[in-house]
């Protein structure tokens, strides 16, 4: 994971974010990553799993 941090207590999952950083641009180049599962996790004695992508828009190259 890059920039996540999972908690849960009892029955509340709680995910965290720092919005200051970035970790470049995606693969397609159209927004740069917050912060990212990098697929599907599983939360430990849940049965569900929690997948999360966080981006901002790139400025457009168009002029």
């Amino acid at each position: 994971m890059k920039n996540v941090e999972i908690q849960v207590e009892g029955d509340i999952l709680t995910l965290r974010v720092d919005l200051r950083r970035e970790f470049g641009p995606s693969s397609s180049g159209k927004t740069t990553i917050v912060a990212s599962t990098e697929g599907n996790v599983a939360i430990d004695g849940h049965e569900v799993k929690v997948g999360l992508n966080v981006y901002r828009p790139r400025p457009s190259r168009d002029a």
